[in-house]
């Protein structure tokens, strides 16, 4: 995905990227997971653009000067083994990040509030966008998952797979030694 229209600087594109994010058009980027669609199996993003994102637009809060990304490329069930679609709790998930991001009174009613999520989600503003030479790639800005916490310390991991990992060598060279000799007598 760092590749293609929103980060590509071919054919114009980079400026027409420029052009269309300083004007404060685009409001939402939304990268989508492959095999979304039958007819092809790459991912493909959403571009949603607004001419007006300041405050009481469309009955919003001012989001003026910044742009949501959404990564969405995790989410998803496999039909089979060629088509993915989404849930109506992902599809929800989608539209209530959007909807709180904009501050949208029906948001707020159901208790929805927009806050970043690594991974998934990210209000970036201009100057970041800026900084990033206006690539609209939403993994650029997501970032990756906070990864879980499991409480064991690093130094104790690092010993324990290090042990882990010496056992399974002594085991390979056993099991080698094991198939050589029978290789030796099958010739």
């Amino acid at each position: 995905m760092a590749n293609g229209p929103m980060a590509s600087n071919s054919g114009g594109e980079g400026a027409i990227r420029a052009q269309l994010v300083e004007a404060d058009l685009v409001s939402c980027m939304v990268a989508l997971p492959t095999q979304l669609f039958r007819s092809t199996g790459i991912p493909a993003c959403l571009w949603f653009f607004a001419k007006d994102k300041s405050a009481g637009a469309q009955g919003s809060m001012d989001r003026s000067g910044q742009v949501l990304f959404i990564d969405a490329r995790s989410l998803g069930y496999m039909v089979d083994r060629a088509e993915r679609a989404f849930s109506d709790a992902d599809i929800a998930r989608i539209a209530d990040t959007y909807h709180a991001w904009r501050g949208k009174p029906s948001a707020a009613e159901a208790g929805l509030a927009y806050d970043d999520v690594p991974g998934f989600c990210k209000s970036a503003i201009l100057t970041e966008i800026k900084a990033s030479d206006y690539a609209l790639t939403p993994g650029r800005y997501v970032g990756a998952l906070d990864a879980e916490a499991d409480g064991e310390p690093i130094e104790e991991k690092i010993e324990r797979f290090t042990k882990e990992l010496l056992v399974r060598f002594d085991e390979s060279a056993r099991l080698e030694k094991v198939v050589r000799e029978q290789l030796g007598r099958a010739l």
